[in-house]
């Protein structure tokens, strides 16, 4: 477990205001410098404003567009054919249920024995797994 750590600074301190004691008379000059140029020159700087927010939402439409978002997913229609379709599923299901009898009679047959040889146990994990592969 870790020690708990103390600290014995002044909560008052906090980074907002170290910065501002270092480098506050900074930040003072530069923006009243900005504020004696904007208010010389407004309409100036309103235009640029404006230019810059236009020209902005134009490289947005132009220059900046992602050609991915672009791309449209085509899809292909298949024919259904669904009396073909409907009797080849069937037939696969009557297959995997015929398959699925004859593998639980292997394992009914083996699981009854009293001991079992080498063969008959790979016997029966082959037959599991294959029960197993039908049912996924």
């Amino acid at each position: 477990m870790w020690r708990k750590i103390h600290s014995n600074r002044d909560p008052k301190d906090t980074l907002y205001s170290e910065i501002y004691r270092e480098f506050g008379t900074y930040f003072n000059t530069a923006g009243q410098v900005l504020k004696k140029i904007l208010d010389a020159h407004p309409k100036i700087f309103l235009g640029l404003m404006i230019f810059l927010m236009v020209s902005s939402a134009a490289l947005s439409f132009t220059v900046f567009r992602h050609p991915d978002s672009e791309t449209k997913i085509v899809q292909v229609e298949k024919r259904v054919n669904p009396v073909g379709d409907g009797f080849s599923k069937i037939l696969q299901t009557a297959n995997k249920i015929k398959e699925g009898m004859r593998l639980k009679k292997v394992v009914d047959s083996l699981s009854s024995r009293e001991k079992l040889s080498s063969a008959d146990s790979t016997a029966l994990e082959n037959a599991l797994d294959s029960l197993q592969q039908l049912q996924h």
